[in-house]
């Protein structure tokens, strides 16, 4: 038996999220005119670079009070990170927030073992020789992205070895949930 066809969707049948603008620069105009801030932004078609003209002083404030507001969280779960792994040794210097993601950046192989260890990672045995210092990183970003989800109940960890500087591993980015379950796991 077939079905009679369905009728298409009407604008009253999409949910009003469903209309965003076409371009960032149309996006951020409507994110501005909704807070209620004057500015003028600029946009080509491709966005390829999109410019806010001059603020007022009052309309900078208040963009400055949402852009804290709305990044809260994360800034302060990447603050307690910071200061957690500092209390382990454990330099990231590259730790930033970015699109509401935190990136732990680069990370010196002995910080990334430290950190790996600091997670319940199981050292080699001493008897065994240490291996080659390419080697070496591979092991510990191997290490390090097998104990990090279990350390955070879930949530992975991309560790990627630089090639131009083997001293070095890249640590990627997690979101501020599983952020806030490293640092509770870097506490006990």
């Amino acid at each position: 038996m077939n079905a009679p066809d369905a009728p298409a969707p009407t604008a009253a049948d999409r949910p009003a999220h469903a209309d965003s603008p076409a371009h960032a620069s149309d996006e951020l105009r409507a994110a501005f005119s909704e807070a209620g801030l004057h500015a003028p932004v600029t946009g080509g078609a491709a966005d390829a670079d999109v410019r806010i003209g001059p603020l007022a002083p009052a309309d900078a404030r208040q963009l400055a009070r949402l852009i804290r507001t709305g990044t809260k969280r994360a800034l302060k779960t990447a603050r307690a990170l910071r200061e957690i792994c500092a209390g382990h040794r454990i330099e990231l210097p590259g730790l930033r927030v970015r699109q509401g993601r935190i990136t732990l950046g680069p990370v010196r192989v002995e910080d990334a073992a430290r950190l790996a260890r600091v997670l319940g990672a199981v050292p080699p045995p001493a008897t065994r020789p240490a291996p080659p210092a390419g080697a070496d990183a591979a092991f510990v970003g191997a290490l390090l992205g097998h104990v990090f989800p279990e350390a955070t109940g879930g949530g992975a960890l991309s560790v990627s070895v630089r090639e131009e500087a083997p001293g070095l591993l890249d640590l990627g980015a997690i979101d501020a949930r599983t952020a806030r379950r490293l640092v509770r796991a870097l506490r006990f």
